[in-house]
């Protein structure tokens, strides 16, 4: 008698020993790396904010051993490709260490070091993992999907019951009972959701899915409109333009790439022009006001990003020492003033080779990416390019290298050239390569 294939796949007894469901385990650490990855976006939300314990230890404790499980019940293949960047990545901590002995700075140094040091080696694994295996990948992109929306209502809601702050301290708030949305961490998690929204868009065979998957988009772009995060509404419109553009190159569809592309500007540019006719309606649309009343000089950034180049001249060859740009700009020792560029801020402070490391690591990543799009699976790869673009897009404007959401970025990168297999699994696996 021949057992349901479902019980199959269930523990099973196979000479005295369980036998895991290692599918149904990598759909829970592709889950719970969903909600560690996005937890600052989902501490936002009432329900987030409410926690007895903070979303992100939570997140993490989960993650970590079935990151573990899945690990041990997989057989992983490398693609030669992946070796520079991890082995730049390993590179760029250890120098970061090393340039922390001639920092000036003695709060933000071992505060940067243990971010980068205890959360960047974990979550360039968890990304590279979770981006080889398919069903965690597939999990991952589903919690995605649906943190998106979760987050927009959240933040339409409690702006319409005036019960959110948008940005700004939390400390000596004039209503400490507000909950304060972190909208560049809202708008990275809406703009993510956006780019896999416009994947399933162009893969839905059905007229009703096509709808459906386009009007989640367009709801995702109107929720971009209202944190009040620019960044993230460039990275919406960038992922929704590109990402599924990459889909269909790397399926080998390059008509179909620009046919996109040109439908999708259209489209965008009809938005704009509606917004601009309507301004006088668009009050509360706290995004569209900051790109309408005040533009890059009235910024922070320029200037961050002018000191970090004129003290990277100053101190060539060797840099500042990791952490020691905020006391040399005149800042003292607040790490949030830090050069808002991770390019920059690997010059300022880990002088040439700081820069060399990183951008072999994060430059490799971005190279492995773009030459493995036409060798691997292109729904693989438009996933991964959703989930990375925006997230890289913030490394190149805000968040310092201690930003655990970037390493993990990384990893899905890098994980394009990775092929996971299941032990058990009598099917032959995709070459890494290609």
């Amino acid at each position: 008698m021949r057992l349901p294939r479902r019980l199959l796949g269930a523990a099973a007894r196979a000479g005295g020993v369980t036998r895991i469901d290692t599918a149904s385990l990598a759909s829970l650490a592709g889950a719970s790396a969903a909600a560690l990855h996005f937890a600052g976006a989902l501490k936002s939300t009432p329900a987030g904010a409410r926690l007895p314990l903070d979303l992100t230890l939570m997140a993490g404790m989960a993650t970590l051993p079935l990151l573990a499980l899945l690990l041990l019940t997989r057989r992983w293949r490398l693609h030669p490709l992946v070796g520079p960047p991890l082995a730049a990545s390993a590179f760029l901590w250890l120098w970061l260490v090393v340039a922390g002995a001639w920092s000036a700075s003695h709060a933000v140094l071992p505060q940067k070091l243990a971010d980068i040091l205890l959360l960047g080696p974990p979550m360039l694994l968890a990304g590279i993992a979770i981006g080889a295996d398919a069903a965690s990948r597939r999990a991952f992109a589903g919690v995605t999907l649906a943190i998106g929306p979760l987050v927009a209502a959240s933040i339409a809601w409690g702006l319409a019951q005036g019960q959110v702050v948008l940005g700004g301290p939390s400390e000596g708030m004039s209503q400490p009972d507000l909950l304060r949305v972190q909208y560049q961490l809202a708008g990275q998690a809406i703009a993510c959701a956006a780019g896999l929204g416009a994947v399933r868009l162009i893969e839905s065979p059905h007229l009703r899915g096509r709808v459906f998957w386009a009007g989640y988009v367009v709801a995702m772009a109107v929720a971009a409109l209202l944190p009040g995060g620019r960044l993230g509404l460039i990275a919406l419109v960038a992922a929704v333009l590109l990402v599924p553009a990459l889909r269909c190159w790397s399926a080998g569809r390059p008509r179909a790439a620009l046919g996109w592309l040109a439908l999708a500007t259209l489209a965008a540019v009809a938005a704009v022009v509606l917004l601009l006719l309507r301004i006088a309606e668009t009050e509360g649309l706290r995004t569209l006001e900051r790109f309408t009343s005040s533009g890059i000089e009235a910024s922070a950034r320029p200037a961050l990003w002018r000191a970090a180049l004129d003290w990277a001249g100053e101190t060539m060859p060797w840099g500042l020492g990791t952490g020691g740009f905020t006391i040399a700009a005149g800042h003292g020792e607040r790490r949030g003033l830090y050069p808002h560029n991770h390019a920059l801020e690997a010059l300022a402070e880990g002088g040439l080779p700081g820069l060399a490391l990183w951008l072999a690591s994060f430059g490799g990543g971005v190279l492995l990416l773009l030459l493995r799009a036409r060798h691997a699976a292109p729904a693989r790869v438009a996933r991964i390019a959703a989930l990375v673009l925006p997230v890289a897009l913030a490394a190149l404007v805000s968040t310092d290298l201690g930003n655990r959401m970037v390493w993990f970025a990384l990893g899905l990168a890098l994980s394009l050239g990775v092929v996971a297999r299941v032990e058990s699994a009598s099917r032959k696996p995709e070459s890494p390569h290609g």
